[in-house]
């Protein structure tokens, strides 16, 4: 088993995977982490600050184009690697163009720049989705995901951590301009990734790039059953988001340091997320995505009650590493199993449409649904607060006998 295991990670498209999987990842932080700490350098205001986090709305409604990518082919590299190259040299542009930028004097035009990059980057990740829908195998779905979240984590320990630790030495212009040149690198893969074989023509027209992904999805699931469906994207990952929205804050309510967050959460919890990857990918390779979905869900769902128990015995050292790793190996397993569904859902003909559209949905629960997380701690405290996000977990786990039965088909990868 585990031989079989490995020939499917070492593949060509595995290779292809992990750089699309890190260039994928690597602006996330540029127009988020790294560009607050640079702007707080400059003495911008707090509340400019604040307001920058609308520059990333194109992650939220990058839906609305993603039709573009599955009814246009570029005229080099074919549908998926040619669209993969055109956002990429976008994202060099931009972000070799933040390191000519002056946070302290023109604001509007980092602004502007930084909502470029943030277009081009949530553009790659239409085209990236796609790309890894299409070019794996059943068999392979389980690998492909680890791999490509492997190169994803690996960018954000680049932009998140090393970035940060060059600060020290350099200026953040002279960053950024680093940062393009790693993305320069990252672009090659572009070229010589295997294009996926597409068996159907490509939609045209709006009717059929933009209602037929729609028809298409209620037509395969039945109506039904598709809204079952959408409802549990955005149901089974809401327990692990309303943990992830306030561990930062527990934690140093809990009286641990930003030191102590940043080594730990940062690294080894990283690290953990990275495993957990891995390992969930090898098993749903193995298991199949419907008792994946159970098993890794479960996990899921338990891995919040470590944070309960650190919620009781205070400032501990040792429950803390064990909290954060649990959590973050069991998200890291449910990541696994939840993209890998996401994918065996979409019609290779509108992949970048319909993967656009449900993880759309997915993002309801990360970004919405956890809204009144503080106010709810406020009123019920934190060892109540994380028995809630157990029980929040529990309502998609019930909807999995109605469309991923535990020996269903879709398990057979």
């Amino acid at each position: 088993m585990f031989q079989s295991l490995w020939q499917v990670f070492q593949n060509r498209k595995m290779a292809a995977l992990l750089f699309l999987g890190f260039s994928s990842g690597l602006p996330l932080y540029l127009t988020s982490k790294t560009l607050q700490a640079w702007m707080t350098l400059e003495k911008v205001d707090l509340s400019a600050i604040s307001w920058f986090s609308l520059v990333t709305i194109p992650y939220s409604l990058k839906f609305i184009w993603s039709p573009l990518l599955d009814s246009y082919i570029p005229p080099f590299l074919g549908r998926r690697r040619g669209w993969l190259l055109i956002t990429q040299i976008g994202l060099i542009l931009a972000i070799g163009g933040m390191s000519l930028q002056n946070p302290s004097q023109i604001l509007v035009f980092v602004a502007l720049n930084a909502l470029f990059l943030a277009f081009f980057s949530a553009t790659q990740d239409i085209a990236t989705d796609a790309y890894r829908t299409d070019i794996l195998q059943p068999l392979e779905m389980g690998a492909g995901v680890a791999t490509f979240v492997l190169g994803y984590r690996l960018a954000l320990l680049v932009t998140g951590s090393v970035a940060f630790i060059l600060a020290d030495h350099l200026a953040w212009p002279q960053i950024y301009l680093l940062l393009a040149g790693l993305m320069i690198l990252a672009s090659i893969v572009s070229f010589w990734a295997p294009e996926p074989i597409l068996d159907a023509p490509p939609p045209r027209g709006f009717y059929q790039a933009v209602i037929l992904p729609f028809l298409d999805f209620f037509q395969r699931q039945g109506p039904s059953k598709g809204l079952l469906i959408l409802l549990f994207i955005v149901l089974y990952k809401l327990g692990d988001a309303l943990v992830n929205n306030l561990s930062t804050p527990f934690l140093l309510m809990t009286g641990f340091s930003q030191s102590d967050i940043g080594a730990i959460n940062g690294g080894v919890g990283l690290f953990a997320t990275i495993i957990g990857t891995l390992v969930g990918g090898a098993l749903l390779s193995r298991w199949g995505i419907n008792r994946s979905l159970w098993i890794f869900g479960a996990l899921q769902a338990i891995s919040n009650l470590s944070y309960l128990v650190l919620s009781y015995v205070g400032k501990n050292y040792a429950w803390m590493i064990l909290a954060i790793n649990v959590e973050q190996f069991s998200a890291g397993l449910g990541t696994a199993a939840f993209l890998g569904f996401l994918m065996s859902l979409c019609n290779p003909r509108f992949s970048a449409t319909q993967f656009a559209l449900l993880s759309s949905l997915m993002a309801v629960s990360r970004d919405i649904l956890v809204g009144p997380a503080g106010a709810i701690v406020k009123q019920i405290g934190w060892p109540m607060f994380f028995v809630l996000s157990f029980l929040a977990a529990i309502p998609g786990l019930l909807l999995l006998p109605l469309f991923a039965p535990w020996g269903g088909s879709r398990e057979n990868l």
